[in-house]
């Protein structure tokens, strides 16, 4: 049966679908010796396909990995970086920075720290980045000054960025130090825009000092000052921990919503080595 190229990939463990999808966009994947436009559609089990110009089939579907990161400030949340900057395969060892596929769910931006998923689980990253799911992320959030309850309510209740405005979001604050004249908040958001909190506390006149993240759902890594895992470390998730991100809640309000995220080459595996198939 044929199914669309990119999904094929994702489900072989090539890439995420989003990171198939810039591969056909760059002219890196073939059919029958023909390099295809996106949105084509193969037999897995009967067309050639190549990445690269290395022969792929469902045989070589890697062993899946699954990942907590604590990730480090001034690292980057991508599989390679063109300023050669550390990325986050930079800290993992060889047998896992180089398995096949193998990329992080979502991003972290280079000054943040935090709970990162790495998985070389192209559908799972898939159903975890769509918008119809509702993933809880938990962030402390250090910001300027000590803002009123007023602004914490605006903030809970949506704020506009790029002429749309944001989802609800749970704000609370935590802890107000008086001699540096900063403010611990606890965010948990339901959706993912690029740089959203430091955005949205810019917005509101808070601008955002330090940003962590301490959980992804109920997968949690714990406070900055208490985390579970030293920074720049990294665990294998339980078979508890991968059933609950296969199963995430939905968010009825972004039915029909579609999203194209930007693709980069950043975002996407290395050139395919023969002898990494």
């Amino acid at each position: 049966m044929e199914a669309r190229l990119q999904k094929i990939l994702s489900q072989w463990g090539i890439a995420s679908r989003r990171q198939a999808e810039q591969m056909i966009l760059d002219g890196r994947v073939r059919v029958n010796g023909r390099v295809v436009p996106l949105g084509m559609k193969a037999n897995p089990h009967g067309d050639r396909i190549e990445v690269d110009g290395v022969p792929v089939r469902p045989a070589d579907r890697p062993d899946p990995i699954y990942l907590l990161l604590h990730k480090p400030k001034g690292v980057v949340s991508t599989c390679s970086d063109p300023q050669r900057r550390t990325t986050v395969l930079d800290l993992l060892p060889s047998e896992l920075s180089e398995a096949r596929g193998l990329h992080p769910v979502g991003r972290l931006d280079y000054n943040s720290t935090g709970a990162l998923l790495l998985t070389n689980d192209g559908d799972l990253t898939f159903s975890l980045t769509h918008p119809r799911h509702s993933m809880a992320k938990t962030y402390q959030v250090w910001v300027k000054g000590h803002p009123p309850k007023s602004i914490l309510h605006a903030w809970q209740q949506g704020v506009p960025l790029d002429g749309k405005t944001t989802r609800p979001a749970s704000v609370r604050e935590l802890q107000y130090d008086p001699s540096r004249d900063r403010t611990l908040l606890e965010v948990v958001l339901r959706e993912g825009r690029n740089r959203q909190i430091r955005r949205v506390a810019a917005h509101l006149g808070y601008p955002v000092v330090r940003l962590h993240r301490s959980a992804i759902g109920s997968i949690h890594l714990g406070p900055a000052e208490r985390p579970s895992l030293p920074s720049g470390q990294y665990r294998h998730l339980t078979a508890s921990e991968i059933d609950v991100l296969r199963d995430p809640p939905r968010d009825s309000s972004a039915r029909g919503v579609r999203r194209r995220r930007n693709l980069t080459s950043t975002n996407v595996p290395a050139k395919i080595k023969e002898h990494g198939i």
